[in-house]
């Protein structure tokens, strides 16, 4: 029998019950969940985006998580590299790239090398981006109330 070595990635920054559902589902797929963390340069440099946690502490989180196996820091950009450094047998994403072109490229090169990708619901209403908002919100509103005290 062939071990399903199922491999999640993410940059799992601001840790949030959609992170949690897409590792659970993934392990109910595969015998070894591998979850990889996006690097803080490659959050940088393919998403545009300054992490809040810093990678180390990100892996240690989703270390902790109890249906995951192994965690893989993810330090290129390139998923096919990715696989040949960890060798999963399945990807798991959320349906927010299903059918988008980073979607149907990522299913073409995975399809050359026998990887199967499977899509899980992608929760809406939690995202990490979400929470970046609300955060620098926060933010703003506390430097606008800050500079709007008067101490006489």
């Amino acid at each position: 029998m062939t071990v399903r070595i199922g491999y999640a990635a993410g940059g799992y920054d601001l840790f949030h019950v959609g992170h949690l559902n897409i590792l659970r589902r993934a392990k109910e797929h595969c015998d070894v969940l591998v979850a990889g963390v996006v690097s803080d340069e490659m959050l940088r440099q393919v998403k545009g985006i300054e992490p809040i946690i810093p990678t180390e502490e990100r892996a240690e989180i989703v270390r902790n998580v109890k249906c995951v196996d192994d965690v893989f820091i993810e330090r290129v950009p390139e998923k096919l590299d990715v696989w040949r450094e960890v060798g999963f047998t399945h990807f798991f994403k959320g349906d927010d790239w299903r059918g988008t072109d980073k979607g149907r490229r990522l299913e073409m090169q995975f399809a050359t090398v026998g990887v199967e990708i499977v899509y899980f619901p992608y929760t809406v209403h939690t995202s990490s981006s979400h929470l970046r908002r609300a955060l620098e919100l926060l933010q703003e509103d506390s430097a606008s109330l800050a500079g709007s005290i008067s101490y006489a």
